[in-house]
């Protein structure tokens, strides 16, 4: 897994760096054209897009960074958004044959849960210590500087794609929000906006939000989440005999390289 050497910026979020959604018009209105500004109809419904996904209760998302060249780091789970939880497939592959690397991974906003990691089993029974199924770490902040750990950067982009409250409509309205265009989401067709600072969006005609691209602060790749699926979901947490905390044993954790 890529580890903290990266230097990566948590975009600001505030809006979800302003995460967008709405219809490209209704009937009899004037054609669009790619770069228009949001309407004021939009503007509203994209005040209420994070505080939908979070009135949907989670989903399932597909996140993909391709951090360096010939590899990508991509997690494949669910979210809860009302409790702030999610579950993952953590894969990196590449692209030079080397073979791929995965892990079982959950998060919360505090937290962070690795497993399938290897040598884990037998670092343990060398330290004398029970045998357990994850490692848990907290979850790496950004710093002020800008540093941070990809996975860490990752899981927290899911869990704040959700508010529980709608933002003022006239952020939007006031803001550089345009319409780019339509396009088809596994298969499900959605409008394009790209917001402020570089990121974009893409909405089904049902208003909720179907992905979501942002750049990285000093980085030359994009993260790309899509949320193919909308509805509440439950996610249980690795219980305490089934992990091993790398805040009371770091020297596991560095040997096991969380």
């Amino acid at each position: 897994m890529p580890r903290g050497s990266r230097r990566l910026l948590l975009p600001a979020l505030g809006l979800v760096v302003a995460l967008l959604t709405g219809c490209s018009g209704s009937a009899g209105a004037a054609p669009r054209t790619p770069g228009d500004h949001v309407t004021t109809a939009e503007a509203a419904v994209l005040a209420g897009l994070l505080h939908g996904n979070f009135r949907s209760g989670g989903a399932d998302f597909e996140e993909t960074a391709p951090y360096a060249e010939g590899s990508v780091l991509t997690l494949t789970g669910s979210v809860d958004f009302v409790r702030s939880v999610g579950s993952a497939r953590a894969t990196t592959t590449y692209r030079n044959g080397q073979p791929p690397d995965s892990r079982t991974i959950f998060f919360t906003t505090k937290d962070i849960w690795f497993g399938d990691v290897p040598n884990l089993a037998q670092e343990l029974a060398a330290a004398g210590l029970p045998a357990a199924t994850y490692v848990r770490r907290p979850l790496a902040p950004v710093a002020a500087d800008g540093q941070g750990q990809l996975i860490d950067v990752l899981a927290q982009l899911v869990l704040n794609l959700s508010a529980r409250s709608s933002d003022d409509p006239q952020s939007f309205e006031k803001g550089n929000y345009t319409w780019q265009g339509s396009r088809s989401i596994n298969g499900r067709p959605a409008s394009v906006y790209s917001l402020a600072g570089g990121a974009r969006v893409a909405v089904g005609a049902d208003k909720q939000l179907l992905q979501y691209v942002t750049p990285l602060p000093d980085q030359t790749f994009q993260v790309t989440m899509t949320l193919p699926q909308h509805g509440r979901r439950s996610i249980d947490l690795p219980g305490d005999t089934r992990t091993v905390s790398a805040t009371d044993h770091p020297d596991i954790a560095a040997k096991v390289g969380v």
